[in-house]
């Protein structure tokens, strides 16, 4: 029969036993949560890194998708100058910048004179006129002026100078005057004459005052130079129908209200004023030949 000091002693076994079991336990336990959250962490590092290398924590700034204007118009008050006419304005944006267009001046005097628009060098100055033009702003006004400058000036429908439409344009396309020759000795041979600034079938607008251009332009039916600073903003050349021109600059001319002698005696008619669609290739240079067809 076992003694007092036996049991006593098992007892103490027993309960060692189960303060060891309870303390394997609580370790199993531990290691389970820290593995737990040791995965959670790892799937957290790994999202985020996925999230970060897509730009989901980039700053969203907004993009500005409106296209730049590409010209700028100046708008004109009708009240203080009445024979200005309000179409609207031509569009500032979606331009052709490149290549020619082809314009055609229906007159009641010849065959149609066409000009070939310069797109690259005179973009806005060629917008705003196909944008009269398809407002048929031009029809049936009058060229009311062939100038001592050697040019027709057409465009007003007022017919004197002051009209124009509710809008100008700035200049864009003015030729550059040479320089002054130096003083040369006498027995040194003369230079050659410069290239006029302004050949024989250019077309520009002239503004009032300079450099506000409207609905105004210029047809050159021989060469000029101006002797100060050229204010005349160049848009095209004529391509055909300079036998037209030739005409019209025959036509007599009487004083105006001012006393210059540059109003025609007999009244030309612009019928109509048309522009064709634009083209890739380069502006043409002004005929030479006074009997040049009509190009479309």
């Amino acid at each position: 029969m076992a003694s007092s000091k036996d049991r006593a002693r098992k007892l103490a076994r027993e309960k060692l036993d189960r303060q060891l079991a309870r303390r394997a336990g609580k370790q199993r336990r531990r290691r389970q949560i820290q593995a737990g959250l040791g995965a959670a962490l790892a799937l957290v590092l790994i999202v985020g890194g996925v999230a970060w290398l897509g730009g989901a924590f980039d700053d969203d700034e907004p993009v500005d998708t409106t296209a730049s204007d590409q010209c700028a118009w100046t708008p004109q008050n009708t009240e203080s100058n009445p024979e200005l006419k309000d179409v609207g304005e031509p569009p500032t944006t979606g331009l052709p910048t490149a290549g020619t267009r082809p314009m055609t001046i229906t007159t009641d005097k010849g065959a149609p004179i066409v000009v070939s628009l310069d797109l690259a060098s005179s973009t806005c100055s060629a917008a705003s006129l196909t944008y009269l033009a398809s407002k048929m702003f031009y029809d049936n006004t009058t060229c009311h002026e062939i100038t001592a400058e050697g040019a027709i000036r057409c465009g007003d429908p007022s017919g004197t100078g002051q009209g124009g439409p509710s809008y100008t344009v700035y200049n864009e396309n003015v030729p550059v005057a040479p320089p002054a020759p130096a003083p040369s000795a006498s027995s040194s041979p003369a230079a050659p004459p410069a290239a006029p600034l302004y050949p024989r079938g250019t077309v520009a607008l002239i503004g009032n005052p300079p450099g506000a251009n409207g609905s105004q332009f210029l047809i050159f039916f021989k060469d000029f130079t101006p002797k100060a600073e050229p204010q005349y903003p160049i848009v095209g050349t004529v391509t055909g129908g300079m036998a037209t021109v030739t005409e019209l600059s025959k036509v007599a001319t009487v004083a105006n209200s001012a006393g210059d002698k540059v109003t025609p005696k007999d009244k030309i008619t612009v019928k109509s004023i048309t522009v064709g669609e634009p083209s890739a290739g380069p502006a043409d240079v002004p005929s030479a030949d006074p009997s040049a067809s009509r190009q479309s």
